[in-house]
């Protein structure tokens, strides 16, 4: 307890720089220049710090990066990412901007004190859909020369991994008509994935039965041979709030896979 208590005093001691709206993309496209930026927060005195990659949500159609409170003056470096949005671009622009953000990252990070090696990628409900389709389909990080196994876990809150809803709409879908196609994280369950961290809402609270959804995202990675995924419903909060209390398990999680106290 006392050693947990001089790391918490040391991480809050450390001094933070924060630098935004960074350009992370070279694709010429106009949108792209506008929305592919990034901002990043990190410790100034401390080297080789775990890195969290932050996608926000709003259900592909909309939000903005920011940088919670929770993920703040705890030893954490933090990106937090802009991406296209639908419709005025298209699933795949979405995603690949995802990858790009990631790449950059592991290409990045050290000029910030971040550790290559540490670096976690979550978001929030749109954002932990791009955490799962990035770290499951290998081929988006690979167009950047990124091995998707060097993330060192997938921590999505509340991530829809049937084809996304919105992408559906497109389709001339609702939201009660699931489909599981390339666009859905589903698809591409296998079992040397990076360690999986799946967080869900109540069950009777959250949006269009997702925690059902991810219920069975984390029987079908235990039945492909996943070895390190888990599954923690958050009782009590809605798909919203869930995200408040889901930075606990993800600041754990962090610990436990970087051996830090």
């Amino acid at each position: 307890m006392t050693l947990m208590l001089l790391c918490c005093t040391i991480a809050a001691m450390a001094q933070y720089a924060r630098i935004n709206d960074i350009p992370y993309s070279t694709d010429p496209d106009a949108y792209a220049q506008e929305r592919c930026k990034l901002d990043v927060y990190y410790p100034t005195d401390i080297k080789d710090a775990p890195v969290v990659v932050w996608f926000h949500g709003g259900g592909l159609e909309a939000g903005n990066k920011h940088i919670d409170p929770e993920l703040q003056n705890c030893g954490l470096v933090v990106v937090s990412v802009n991406y296209r949005l639908l419709p005025k671009a298209t699933i795949d622009q979405c995603i690949d901007d995802a990858a790009a953000a990631v790449a950059w990252t592991f290409k990045n990070i050290q000029q910030y004190n971040g550790s290559p090696s540490k670096i976690f990628v979550t978001g929030h409900s749109a954002g932990g859909y791009l955490t799962d389709m990035i770290g499951l389909d290998k081929k988006w990080l690979a167009k950047y020369d990124i091995d998707a196994d060097s993330i060192a876990a997938l921590i999505p809150f509340s991530g829809q991994v049937i084809t996304h809803y919105n992408v559906r709409k497109l389709q001339g879908l609702t939201p009660f008509q699931p489909t599981i196609d390339q666009y859905a994280p589903l698809t591409f369950c296998r079992p040397d994935a990076p360690p999986i961290v799946i967080i869900s809402g109540d069950r009777e609270l959250e949006l269009y039965g997702r925690y059902e959804e991810q219920a069975y995202f984390w029987r079908l990675l235990k039945m492909v041979g996943h070895k390190d995924v888990t599954l923690y419903e958050m009782q009590g909060y809605n798909h919203g709030e869930m995200a408040h209390p889901a930075y606990h398990i993800l600041k754990n999680t962090i610990k436990r896979l970087t051996k830090t106290n």
